[in-house]
């Protein structure tokens, strides 16, 4: 009896070498694609735009703090020098939707911030804000 099936077309050649017949046109075109886009980005003169958090300093303003915190101890509310025992007295009443912000200096220590975080909670302030600025 006669197959109906033909037999496969191997052409001498063996399986891996089949294979790589196949892979040939693959190759090809990652190459051509490659070589596409080395070209298209040589060609491009538009620079890249300035992402937000590349900003320059000088273009930034400075957030609004309700406390200033400097590293020698300064505790200052709108520009004017507060003590330690008078501080509850000058902040502004606690507010459960709007936290205390406060600006604290770059080399303020953990030890004064939980100092001014004692303080803080003792008179009724539950949400705090630490506001920081960015490295440039």
């Amino acid at each position: 009896m006669t197959d109906l099936v033909p037999p496969p077309f191997t052409s001498g050649k063996s399986l891996m070498e089949r294979v790589e017949d196949a892979l040939l046109p693959l190759i090809n075109l990652v190459f051509l694609l490659l070589m596409f886009f080395i070209v298209a980005g040589q060609l491009a003169d538009t620079p890249l735009p300035e992402l937000p958090a590349t900003a320059r300093a000088v273009d930034q303003q400075s957030p609004h703090a309700d406390l200033v915190v400097k590293a020698d101890g300064e505790w200052s509310i709108a520009g004017e020098v507060v003590a330690k025992d008078a501080l509850l007295t000058h902040l502004p009443e606690p507010q459960e939707k709007q936290p205390l912000r406060i600006a604290a200096d770059e080399s303020i220590t953990m030890a004064d911030l939980e100092t001014l975080f004692r303080l803080l909670e003792r008179g009724g302030y539950v949400d705090i804000l630490l506001l920081t600025e960015p490295e440039a």
